[in-house]
Parts: structure tokens; sequence; C-alpha cells
């Protein structure tokens, strides 16, 4: 479509002259010019979807989509997944670029396709025309959708009205709950318009409509439901209009969650139902941890995935990202580096870890990580033998191969005797910031036995190794931690997911990267199936389509765990909470990195203080990440023993990256001069 769109507005605009002020001048492009051709709806939707609010390599949570940025990290919005040395690292409570004009925008174009097209009818075949109307109504539907996960209630705009609203044209915020069934209509008249295969390469179908709309339900009835889990009920009247701007009335939140529900399941079921699409497993064994893993990193820039349902196509030098200029290892800085850094808290998600009692990841012989000696390995990877291996196709583990390189990572070399003790007296969140820089082991001149670099190629340390051979090397290796020196990994593992493994130094740079990104898949597909029938068994509604609905949810969860190699269910998904969980915390695992994880815990209604132990997907204990409003999470840091000729690790809180949420923060702030300006736009109450 680009390719196309360049030519033909070339040609337009190519063809100016001397002409008679009378007519519009040829450079001008008119609805006749757009609307009346396919080479003109090719121009029109262009423009449309090159506006679109896409969460993907571009879309920075803080900055929002003021399009300015090439910063490549995923997962850093407080979701646990990953933390990014720069402030634009905080919990996802607002977007400094807001959405709400840039949307109104969009839904002007939208609307004036909607009301124009019927006048050039009789150019189209009816196909044609179908989709085509049907793309407008897709554009409204998913904008309107991404306008109501951030602010709940909004001004509902279906006519031809500009932005931003001037004169006598005043449009009150709806109730959330007029908005949503103001999306579901739109998404319903897009499933019924757009055709299986669309005309135009990675624009909106029959299917993408369906999964979307799955999607925004989900959202609607998870925030029907879940608002009534909030201290006090997160619900309230804005003061201009008395309209219930976000939440649910006492008497209907259950009915409407039920509805929204509903909708997610059926629209998730008719793709699953259609067989178009399959979970990818092109080379995929059973059995073969690492047949598994590869499948797993191939999938991400296969273009002809069976799974990819919607996706942005990047072409360099036309369109591209900077994901692996930011997110790469050190060794592959170009500009930066290790821009997304994972967490240990992520990783404790995962299969195939042995395991403290009370669920850890186990690094001592004590009862949990912070007490007891360190376990040795002889290798770094040796740690990670039998670990899921999806895990491992999302982050880079230390001493693992990456673009043919092993990964060095070590967060500094321990001298002293063994067995070796845990390094820090308290590994609490409140001591966060006694980093290991702080260690009187490492400050004491006289008895220095920890070795630590503040910067790349600092600290050398000399020692014998098992043959008595004397060795000279850095104490934090090729790739980090260099503790005062940020653009290293933070947390001692990197982003694997979506980086490309073929590139070469030479080659990485901002704005050189064009794999695609997934914007919704057949993977998530299934556990949108999975999570809507747990959530409608657990409100006492039957089966839309006489099958059983829990069994879809179980088959659906299976097929995700089969694929990632992880352990798969024993027994059939119930009508609990213990089986919602379930799919929570796969959902967790299986879409993180994908702009997806900060929408399911805001949903949920898990970030706030009160609410934070269903915070990961299933019940945990928040405390031992968080204290009151804020919270944090660990690093998984590699320590080479020169005694034993081993590795250990240690688990501890990065110090420098917390974050705080409110339960106010489950619905964006209106922009002030909306608000100033308007006798009818309320602000969110009790802001």
């Amino acid at each position: 479509m680009k390719k196309i769109v360049f030519i033909i507005v070339s040609a337009i605009l190519a063809a100016t002259s001397c002409v008679s002020l009378d007519v519009p001048p040829k450079n001008i492009v008119t609805d006749d010019d757009l609307l009346s051709s396919q080479s003109g709806m090719a121009i029109y939707l262009a423009r449309m979807y090159s506006q679109m609010p896409w969460e993907d390599f571009k879309y920075v949570a803080a900055n929002g989509f003021d399009g300015s940025t090439f910063l490549g990290c995923l997962g850093i919005e407080g979701t646990g997944e990953a933390i990014e040395r720069d402030p634009i690292t905080k919990a996802f409570t607002n977007e400094k670029a807001s959405l709400w004009g840039r949307a109104y925008t969009l839904i002007h174009d939208a609307n004036h396709l909607i009301k124009t097209l019927p006048q050039y009818r009789d150019n189209y075949v009816e196909m044609a025309y179908n989709e085509f109307l049907g793309q407008a109504y897709f554009v409204r539907a998913f904008v309107y959708s991404q306008m109501a996960k951030r602010f709940g209630g909004v001004p509902i705009v279906k006519e031809i009205i500009s932005y931003p609203f001037e004169g006598d044209v005043e449009i009150a915020r709806f109730s959330e709950k007029d908005t949503w069934d103001a999306i579901l209509e739109d998404w319903d008249m897009a499933i019924s318009l757009l055709p299986p295969t669309p005309t135009f390469d990675c624009s909106a179908h029959k299917y993408a409509a369906l999964a979307f709309k799955s999607d925004a339900m989900l959202y609607a009835g998870s925030v029907a439901k879940y608002n009534e889990t909030v201290t006090g009920r997160l619900t309230g009247l804005g003061k201009k209009t008395g309209i219930r701007v976000i939440g649910f009335e006492e008497e209907e939140w259950f009915d409407c969650s039920n509805k929204y529900f509903l909708e997610a399941y059926k629209a998730a079921k008719e793709i699953i139902d259609s067989g178009v699409y399959s979970l990818y497993m092109k080379s995929w064994k059973a059995n073969d941890p690492e047949a598994q893993y590869k499948n797993m990193v191939d999938m991400w820039r296969d273009l002809s995935s069976p799974e990819n349902i919607l996706i942005r196509r990047y072409e360099y030098p036309y369109l591209s990202h900077g994901l692996d200029a930011y997110s790469s290892p050190w060794i592959f800085r170009m500009p930066l580096s290790a821009g997304t850094c994972p967490t240990e808290d992520f990783m404790e998600l995962f299969d195939g870890f042995n395991r403290y009692p009370s669920g850890g990841i186990r690094v001592t012989d004590g009862t949990d990580h912070t007490n007891g000696n360190y376990l040795l390995f002889d290798k770094p990877m040796d740690f990670f033998k039998g670990v899921e291996p999806r895990l491992r196709a999302y982050i880079i583990f230390p001493g693992d191969v990456f673009r043919g390189r092993e990964i060095e990572v070590r967060m500094g070399i321990y001298t002293g005797d063994v067995p070796i003790e845990t390094l820090k007296d308290s590994y609490e969140f409140s001591q966060r910031g006694r980093l290991y820089q702080h260690l009187s082991m490492y400050n004491d001149k006289n008895n220095k036995t920890l070795f630590l670099s503040p910067n790349v190629n600092t600290e050398e340390v000399t020692y014998l190794d098992e043959n008595g051979d004397t060795v000279t090397c850095y104490a934090a290796g090729e790739n980090g931690p260099f503790y005062t020196n940020t653009e290293s990994t933070m947390t001692g593992l990197h982003l694997r997911k979506y980086l490309d493994p073929d590139l070469q130094l030479k080659d990485i740079g901002e704005g050189k990267s064009d794999q695609p990104f997934i914007l919704t898949r057949y993977g998530e597909v299934l556990l949108n199936a999975a999570e809507a029938a747990v959530e409608l068994s657990l409100g006492g509604i039957q089966s839309p389509d006489g099958d059983d609905m829990l069994q879809v949810a179980t088959d659906a969860v299976k097929a995700i765990q089969t694929r990632a190699g992880a352990n798969v269910l024993t027994e059939d998904l119930s009508s609990d909470i213990e089986s919602r969980n379930i799919v929570r915390k796969e959902r967790r695992k299986e879409l993180a990195y994908e702009q997806k994880s900060k929408w399911d815990i805001r949903r949920w209604r898990v970030q706030d203080e009160n609410n934070r132990d269903g915070f990961w997907g299933m019940i945990t204990d928040h405390t031992k990440y968080s204290d009151g409003t804020r919270y944090g999470f660990k690093g998984f840091y590699p320590f080479y023993s020169t005694t034993a000729h081993k590795w250990f690790f240690d688990i501890s809180f990065e110090g420098r990256q917390t974050f705080s949420y409110s339960p106010l923060d489950y619905y964006f702030v209106i922009p002030g001069g909306e608000v100033t300006k308007s006798k009818y736009i309320d602000q969110q109450p009790n802001r």
C-alpha cells in the first residue's frame, strides 16, 4: 500500500498548472479523487492506517503517540516483564501525548468515509464497497476501544464533525456502559462488512475485526466486574453532567460483565471454528526443547506464519524501527543497548526451575534466596537446563548464544572462600537501595573479596584457574551489569523476543530494523476464548453454541502450553478462581513483550496496593516486591567464584527503578484543555 500511495499522490501533486480560481486546483485532493476508485481508496485508507494508535515497536507508553521516539523497549510499564534505564520506565498511569485529539481526527475521517462513500456505490462491485465501508467501521471501533480503555466513557461522535469541537458543537462524555455498547455496535458492523481476505496487504479483514472485538469486549467485561473489587467501588459521576463516566451502576455491572464476556467468547470462538488460523509450529518437535525454542524464535519474523491475524509490516528504509538498536546486548551496542531488561520476577512464572517450597527459584541451599549457601554451577547455562523453551525464546540467559556470540553477563567476581553465604544482610524491598557496590567485601581494601565493574573494561581481576594458569579479566565481563553504566543490562537478563538474531553489528542502527510487529495473533485469540469461557462459567452463563465452554478453554490453554514446551494441564479447567488464574498466568507468559500485559493487569484491577496479590495472574504475596503504593522488581545476577571455579546466582532488587500505582490510575486524566473549554466534558471523578 505504501508504494501505491506514493505513486498516486505523486501523480496528483504533479498535475498542477495555471488554472481558474473558480475551480479547485489540481493539487487539492477531493472526494472524487479518493472515493471514486480503488486507487483513491488506497490513499484514503493508507492515511488513516498511518495515524492508527497501534502500540508496537515505536510506541512507548510514557510518551504516548507523539511519534517522536524510536526507543525500542518493551514491557517496561510496571508490568514486571522488564525495566529500562530512562524515566520512561514507569507505571502505566498516563501518556505524555494524549490520544484524545488524535483519536477524534481519525474518527472524523472514518465518519466521513461512512457518510460519503454511499455516493460512490455504483463505482464498486458489492464486495469491494462493503470492504471499504467496513474499513471505516473497523477504524472507528478500534479507536473508540483504545479511548474507552484509557478514559472510560468518552463522547461518541458518529457524524462528520471536525475536531476540535467548535462553536455550538458540544458533545458530553457518554457513560462507560453506553460507550462500550456503541463500540460493540461498530465492531459488529465491521465484522459483517469486511471480507476474510483484504484487498490491501496488512489492512483489516473479518478475522482481524473479530480478534480485536474479542479483546475489546474482554476488557469491557473485566472493567464491569472488577471495578467492584476496588476499595469503595471504582465508579463515579461527572460533575458537569451527572453521567456515570467511569464504572457501572450497582444493579447493572453483573449483567454487563456477562454480556461483554459473552461477546468476547463468541468472537474468539468464531475464529477458532473457522480453521483459518493455527499456532505456529513449523519447526516444533515433541520432546525436543531445542526445536521448540527455535520454533518460537522463528515465529516473530515469519510473514507466512499461520498464527498472524494482523501485523504491522516494516520495510527498511521506507518504514523502520529501532528495537535492535536499543535492546541488543552491550556487545551489539549501536547506538545504545539493553533497553529491555527482563526481570527475575518474570522468570518466576515459567516451568522447569528448581524451586524452594515457597515456590521461588532456588539459588541457595537455604529456605529461600535470602539465606543459605549459593548453589554452584560449571557454566551459567547449566542453571537453565530443563527450563521451559518459551522462556529461552523470550529472554537471553547469561551464557547463552545470540548472533553467534556467547552473551557473557557477570555482576562480578568473588574471590573469597567456599561455601559462599548470601552476599547481602537484607534482601527486603525496603533495602533495595543497598547495592553490591555498598558491601564491605567490595569496599574493604585490606580484605576485598568482591570485584565489580563500574563501567565497561574497568576493574580487572587476576586469579589462577583450575589448571593453575593465570587469568586476567574484567569483573563484569563483556555485557555487565556495569553498575554506573545503565546501558548494560540492569537485571542480568536481556530481551530476545522480537530481536533479529541474524543481524551483525554493522547492520544495527537507529531506524534500521524492519521485523514486523504482530498486532494480534491466534495464540491471543485462544487465550481470549479461554478467559471469557471461565468468566462466563463463574457468572452462571451457559455456552451460546452448545459446546462445553470449559472444554474449549482447557483445549486452548493446553495447545498454548504444548507449543511452549511448558507443563501441560493434567485436569480440565473448572468454574473457579483457580482456573481463572491459570488462564491469567498463561496470558502473562505467552503475551509478554507484546504490549498486552499492561492492559491485562489494568483490566483485572490488580495493580493498586490493595489488590496486588493477583498481579502475576496468580495469587502471590505482593509484600515481597512492594511497600504501600510503591513496588519494584528483582534482577538475576551471575557471579563467578575464583576459588570454586564455579558460577552462582544472586536474586536481588534492582534498586534504581520502582513504580507507583493508585486506584485512580485505572483511568487516565482527561486532557485539561478539553475540560476547561467545554461546558460538557467532565474530568474524571475525584481528579
